[in-house]
């Protein structure tokens, strides 16, 4: 008799019938892996974004901007890195977002009903009025009505395009001059140099963009006020709840607050005379003075761009400028100042741009306990008005629980310090707290325009 034993014979198969049965079920019955899974699990978000002025740039070989600076925030909170991705196109940005090429879109896009209908939105974290903008003094509009025959160049795919599109439906004569891979920003450049007449831009981008071509106008609105959300793929429910909840912490945290002015703040304080005279003198006069100014400030470790924008604020580049309060040359430094740092010559340019920023840095340096750019605007305060006052301003921010190594806190009780009720308390009595804030208000916008001019010549 054979050993050999008969295949299957005596085999019952029901248990593994079963079995197969019972795994098939558990498969099913699993949660679906979700985008924001992973998200998580590669430790990596991409965020999909506009390279301009307010969205994403790159300055010094690092990366800024408004949104920039939000997703790096989201990505923060979650835990992973950013990895940024540049759209082409604006059209292109949401066929992006659905391929899968990045995870949403952070990029000050409007939620308009044609949009709605292929992505999922976030809560709103901005609006603002799209704006015909037109070179000053070149044309006369005052209502949509002076549009009539008017040519407008936009961006194709932007909600201007839809907003310009509805315009004509209502029977408005205009003719929409499209175009591809243009930011607004060089629209608006364009019909600064007069080589376009007119475009759309959102009230805060074209403020913005007024520090930098002060020639441009916004003359009439096109429509009501466009709110902006990011957007995720419609399956990224899980990554949308998420983003909102973000926002509703970084509102209430005034972390949003923090970012928004960094990028946006004193955009309704726009003074042509003044943007005009600044633009005529950083071509002018400061290429004389560029090269030791660029040298000082490196060696001391600041960027060379805000020791410009300090030295216009204090003396408009005239080396033999004097104050009422008796501080002299480009960085208005007093001869107490002067003496005590060697200065030879208060009016020779060099030395007295040196002695500023020895004196700044020794004035950041005492202010150590602050961190990033609340530090460098306090020594500024400090460079301003004295170590005496911010110290008062700093001793009411604490009595009123705010935080003292905050410029935002500073900004606050600094004026305080003209009103009786808290300069007599004050060690150091009376101040024109409104100035030093005024001061670095100055300073942040002809910084920002020295900055702009290098960002755009790499763009």
């Amino acid at each position: 008799m054979s050993n050999r034993a008969a295949p299957f014979k005596n085999f019952n198969v029901l248990p593994w019938v079963l079995a197969v049965v019972v795994s098939l079920s558990a498969c099913r019955n699993r949660p679906e892996t979700t985008v924001l899974d992973r998200i998580i699990t590669r430790g990596e978000i991409v965020v999909i974004t506009r390279n301009n002025p307010w969205c994403y740039y790159l300055y010094r070989d690092q990366p800024e901007g408004f949104e920039y600076e939000l997703a790096r925030a989201f990505a923060d909170r979650l835990g992973v890195s950013l990895k940024v991705r540049v759209a082409r196109s604006w059209e292109q940005m949401i066929p992006d977002l659905l391929a899968g090429k990045g995870d949403f879109i952070a990029a000050d896009m409007a939620m308009t009903p044609e949009r709605r209908t292929q992505a999922a939105f976030s809560q709103a974290y901005l609006s603002s009025e799209p704006y015909v903008i037109v070179r000053r003094g070149s044309r006369r509009i005052q209502s949509l009505d002076d549009l009539a025959g008017e040519t407008i160049h936009v961006a194709r795919g932007t909600s201007y395009q839809e907003r310009l599109k509805a315009l004509q439906a209502s029977g408005l004569s205009i003719t929409i001059a499209l175009h591809r891979g243009l930011e607004t920003s060089e629209l608006i450049r364009m019909v600064a140099d007069r080589t376009i007449d007119m475009t759309v831009a959102d009230h805060f981008v074209a403020a913005l963009t007024q520090r930098y071509y002060p020639w441009i106008d916004l003359a009439v609105p096109i429509g009501k006020s466009e709110s902006s959300g990011w957007a995720v793929d419609p399956k990224a429910g899980h990554l949308l709840s998420r983003i909102n909840t973000f926002f509703a912490a970084m509102r209430q945290n005034g972390e949003f607050d923090r970012i928004y002015n960094r990028y946006f703040s004193g955009l309704d304080d726009f003074d042509f005379v003044d943007l005009r005279a600044y633009h005529r003198e950083i071509k002018k006069t400061l290429p004389a003075y560029r090269g030791f100014i660029e040298e000082i400030a490196d060696r001391f470790g600041f960027d060379w761009r805000l020791i410009a924008a300090q030295i216009y604020q204090e003396s408009r580049f005239n080396p033999q400028a004097v104050s009422r309060r008796d501080a002299h040359g480009l960085m208005q430094i007093t001869l107490k100042t002067a003496e005590d740092l060697g200065v030879v010559d208060i009016y020779d340019a060099c030395q007295n741009v040196e002695a500023g920023v020895r004196h700044l840095k020794d004035l950041f340096e005492f202010y150590d306990h602050a961190r990033g750019e609340d530090r460098l605007w306090i020594a500024l305060a400090a460079y301003n008005v004295g170590v005496g006052h911010l110290l008062d301003a700093r001793n009411i921010a604490r009595e009123q629980g705010l935080n003292p190594e905050k410029w935002s806190s500073l900004q606050k009780t600094l004026p305080l310090l003209a009103k009786p009720e808290y300069y007599q308390k004050a060690q150091y009595g009376y101040c024109r707290g409104t100035e030093p804030v005024a001061y670095i208000n100055k300073i942040n916008l002809y910084y920002s325009i020295l900055k702009f001019q290098d960002v755009v010549a790499r763009m």
